[in-house]
């Protein structure tokens, strides 16, 4: 499955046209500056992540750079924790994030969501067998239990919710969760199950498992500002278009099936 080209994305433009008549804040800033500015935290592989060379790579990463070719604007990626990406948009210091973001009722209460483009659930890493066994939140739902996981993400307001009982650790980003569980200072790490099937890959001889089945079902979107419908309209479109020639698809394969990037991380 090849990746859309430029040329396929731009047929949209003759349909969607970029009018500053009507156009949003947002969308006229894009046309007047001829940049799109996009969040995300670069510590959320496969989605994004900074590279051994400082470069960010990953499946949002690409989708981004398919986005602004289409629009015809420059791409700048604006590099935040993940837990100030929302304020940041309704700031407007980014004209979108990409990071791994759940659509949530909290959330949509805040931002509006274009996708999904991918469809994720919580899952957990652990180097306990019993653990890794569990098919329900509830079996480790106790005080002896100890999780980490990302600060300001759905996995701390799951185990908020889910498992009140549980010891909670927030990180800043991921590889401060993974070092907890490497350290035997947390029994488990929950995040998204892309995250911990990535990083049980990355660490075969740590004695790490990961969850048969994941713990909920996430819709992973583009966070769009809610006050410049024109914006989301547009964005949709061009998802769409990713969608319909196979190329969304051609970017899941060669970010989730295919492992030959990971020799690029530090």
């Amino acid at each position: 499955m090849r990746f859309v080209k430029r040329s396929v994305l731009l047929l949209i433009v003759a349909v969607l046209p970029m009018s500053q008549a009507w156009a949003g804040d947002v969308l006229d800033r894009i046309a007047k500056t001829n940049t799109l500015r996009v969040g995300m935290s670069g510590s959320q592989p496969p989605f994004n992540v900074v590279n051994r060379d400082g470069d960010l790579i990953g499946m949002e990463v690409d989708l981004a750079n398919l986005l602004a070719s289409a629009m015809g604007v420059e791409l700048k990626i604006v590099q935040k924790p993940f837990g100030e990406l929302l304020g940041a948009l309704e700031d407007g210091d980014v004209d979108l994030v990409m990071s791994q973001v759940t659509a949530t009722l909290e959330r949509n209460r805040r931002v509006a969501f274009v996708g999904p483009y991918y469809i994720s659930g919580k899952s957990l890493l652990t180097k306990s067998s019993t653990v890794a066994a569990v098919q329900e939140a509830q079996e480790i739902n106790q005080e002896t239990m100890r999780i980490a996981t990302l600060k300001g993400s759905t996995g701390e307001n799951f185990v908020g919710r889910r498992l009140p009982k549980a010891a909670l650790t927030p990180t800043e980003d991921y590889a401060a969760a993974v070092d907890l569980l490497l350290n035997d200072q947390v029994d488990a790490f929950l995040a998204d199950a892309p995250i911990v099937k990535l990083t049980a890959m990355r660490y075969p001889n740590a004695g790490l498992a990961v969850l048969r089945k994941p713990l909920t079902i996430e819709p992973i979107g583009i966070a769009v500002p809610p006050n410049d419908p024109l914006l989301l309209n547009l964005v949709q479109n061009y998802v769409r278009a990713l969608e319909a020639s196979g190329g969304l698809e051609a970017l899941l394969k060669k970010w989730f099936e295919n492992a030959g990037w990971l020799t690029q991380l530090p």
